[in-house]
């Protein structure tokens, strides 16, 4: 197969949840440029259909936007039937939704613990039992969980407080791993992204003033003295999902810099 063939992903569907924005909404763009037809599913729908829109627009791929509260077993369930009504197959599923809560760790609300976990965890895990069971149907596909790189590591109060946050990112690691070998024989491939401190939406609050000190210490222990963008982290999605990375399952690749490789 030549490399490009490798990377081509014309003729798959894919999923990409919390595709609307931050680094669901590269990832998106990522695998529409490399051809497929492409289901966005948020808790937002508006931030759904605007991207959809733009996609489709640009690069003429088939897309969908359909609302996804993963904290509703309904909606997930719904998600899954309409893309089959629509496209009548699931090649790709990326489980990018995700959401935090910062506190105090020793104040930190039980009930913001649940609802991170919830969105997180319960809900990714649904859903891609639910996908999974339509790719073994058909033959196999790709998974790719967007953990962090705080699911591998400890850090400070004062630049994660989010303790359930950084639980739920370890919980996806172990999942990851665990279902690559259940799966192996079904041909699912199950990988995970981990990235480290990305210029999206929710990392925007780096630029007031009271948080200059905590992006100073995020960029001093990255080697490449930058937070990351688009073409750093479409590649490596585009990548899983595609057949250049067959012989790669459960594994978790870090996208960070290479902050994780420094001693702190």
């Amino acid at each position: 197969m030549r490399i490009q063939e490798m990377f081509d992903l014309s003729g798959k569907v894919a999923i990409v949840t919390g595709g609307g924005r931050g680094i669901g909404y590269f990832i998106s763009k990522g695998m529409a440029e490399s051809g497929a037809s492409l289901v966005i599913a948020s808790r937002k729908l508006q931030n759904c259909q605007k991207v959809a829109s733009e996609i489709h627009h640009e690069m003429g791929v088939k897309t969908m936007a359909l609302r996804c509260d993963l904290r509703s077993e309904e909606e997930i369930s719904n998600l899954v039937d309409v893309v089959i009504k629509e496209f009548e197959r699931i090649d790709i599923l990326v489980n990018n939704s995700g959401s935090g809560w910062l506190a105090s760790t020793f104040e930190y609300p039980i009930d913001k613990w649940d609802r991170v976990m919830n969105i997180n965890v319960r809900g990714p895990w649904i859903l891609t039992q639910k996908v999974a069971s339509v790719m073994k149907k058909r033959g196999g596909g790709k998974i790719i969980f967007v953990s962090s790189i705080m699911g591998m590591r400890g850090a400070s109060e004062k630049t994660q407080p989010a303790i359930a946050y950084n639980a739920s990112k370890g919980a996806l690691n172990a999942i990851t791993m665990d279902l690559a070998v259940k799966w192996a024989p079904y041909q699912i491939y199950v990988n995970a992204i981990a990235p480290g401190s990305f210029k999206t939406e929710m990392t925007s609050y780096y630029d007031m003033e009271e948080y200059n000190e905590v992006r100073d210490i995020v960029l001093s222990s990255t080697p490449l003295g930058r937070q990351g963008g688009e073409d750093d982290i479409k590649g490596v999605a585009v990548f899983l999902a595609s057949d250049a990375s067959n012989f790669i399952t459960g594994q978790i690749i870090t996208v960070d810099g290479g902050s994780t490789v420094v001693a702190h």
